[in-house]
């Protein structure tokens, strides 16, 4: 067989769909953060090989603790006293204090009983939900319809009986937990703010909806934690339900500015997990400096209450004048604005105008990131934007939509402000 010609064909493919991915060298400065420079060495048709004005509208470092001097004092000091590795695997030498006291501060921080850190949050889905329902005979998952993709894969390796419920749909989802066995283990496996629509979920109902009909809940957190609820706890403690949450995944890549990704919960959910999860097991840990600085950044990150705030007024702001300019975007209450342009192309067409004529990076979001013909571009609203910087994007936006006027169409998933 000539593995070679499959895969090229498989691959021509998708790239002839428009789907083909590209990567954008970004040098994050942190002391010009928003403003970043651009590496063009790559692509002969530019002339200027190095820009050094571009302005970043697409973080995910939502409260830019990456470039915070304490939690860089700190990685650096870890750094210089136990090297950059952690030397191998949680149980083979690769268990730190860092380790475990990052374990220990993201339980405080969530108020729960214990917490386990894993290398990304991806991870950290993919492998409890595996973990968990491979090991619950029987048990029916109930998933939304826009769940991430690392929750996807964890229940499909999980290879458990899954019903998807329509998106937000609690009353969808009510229908299809009636239809099942009362005796039969469940897991409703849900996200309380979904990253592509910016739309927010009352975790409170699904925990009635759990309580109601026996089932277990397993919350991605991820791009809440930080941002939402007292603290930064995130949008189930927000709810007052945080402690009725089975089990809550969330990141340090985000609100935290690090990497790496965690659950938290009761010890005897949390001890199964650790007890039977490879992808905890047979992992090399994150770096002890990494664990030192996410505990860092933790600590100063409860405590931004006026940082959160200003993200929330900017990203009202910025609705109410795509409103004004009709620029059409999927509305929420979110520091997430996502940007329509339905065809991938466009999308990357807009993407690729604001850079090279308007100094603007937004990156183009496409299939099979979202569904087919929903193609968008994500605005993320950092503390370090300015005024100026709004008023040059709500400009920009306005010179490369109205040149392309988007037709909305009539059926919206979401409430959408549309032209």
């Amino acid at each position: 067989m000539n593995y070679k010609k499959v895969i090229k064909a498989q691959l021509e493919e998708f790239q002839s769909n428009g789907f083909g991915r590209t990567f954008t060298p970004i040098y994050r400065r942190k002391d010009t953060f928003p403003f970043t420079e651009i590496d063009f060495s790559q692509e002969s048709k530019f002339e200027e090989k190095f820009n050094s004005n571009t302005t970043i509208w697409c973080s995910n470092d939502y409260l830019n603790m990456s470039h915070h001097p304490s939690v860089i004092e700190r990685m650096i000091e870890v750094i210089k006293s136990v090297g950059t590795g952690s030397g191998g695997t949680r149980n083979i030498s690769g268990s730190t204090p860092y380790h475990n006291q990052l374990e220990t501060d993201l339980a405080k921080f969530h108020k729960r009983e214990k917490g386990l850190i894993f290398t990304s949050a991806y991870v950290a889905n993919q492998t409890t939900l595996a973990t968990l329902c491979k090991r619950m005979s029987g048990i029916k998952v109930f998933s939304d319809q826009l769940n991430h993709a690392s929750l996807i894969e964890g229940i499909k390796n999980s290879k458990a009986d899954c019903s998807i419920f329509r998106h937000n749909d609690l009353d969808h989802l009510e229908e299809l937990l009636k239809t099942t066995d009362k005796n039969r283990p469940k897991i409703i496996v849900f996200e309380s703010l979904y990253s592509m629509d910016g739309t927010e979920t009352n975790v409170s109902d699904y925990v009635r909806l759990a309580k109601k009909y026996g089932a277990l809940t397993y919350l991605d957190e991820v791009h809440a934690v930080g941002l939402y609820g007292d603290g930064g706890r995130g949008v189930a403690y927000k709810n007052g339900v945080s402690d009725e949450i089975d089990i809550i995944n969330g990141t340090l890549a985000k609100g935290f500015g690090q990497i790496g990704g965690y659950i938290v919960g009761d010890e005897i959910m949390i001890n199964f997990i650790k007890s039977f999860a490879s992808g905890f097991i047979f992992t090399t840990s994150m770096m002890p400096s990494i664990a030192a600085a996410s505990s860092r950044s933790i600590s100063i990150v409860e405590n931004l209450d006026n940082k959160r705030n200003d993200i929330f007024e900017k990203a009202s702001q910025i609705r109410k004048k795509l409103l004004e300019k009709g620029i059409p975007f999927v509305d929420s209450d979110s520091h997430i604005i996502p940007l329509l342009a339905y065809s991938t192309n466009r999308a990357k067409s807009f993407s690729r105008r604001l850079l090279e004529d308007h100094n603007i990076y937004i990156q183009p979001i496409f299939y099979p990131t979202v569904p087919r013909d929903s193609a968008r571009l994500r605005i993320t609203v950092t503390p370090k934007h300015t005024e100026d910087d709004i008023n040059h994007l709500l400009h920009a936006l306005s010179m490369v939509w109205n040149t392309d006027k988007v037709i909305i169409r009539a059926e919206k998933p979401n409430k959408t402000i549309a032209v």
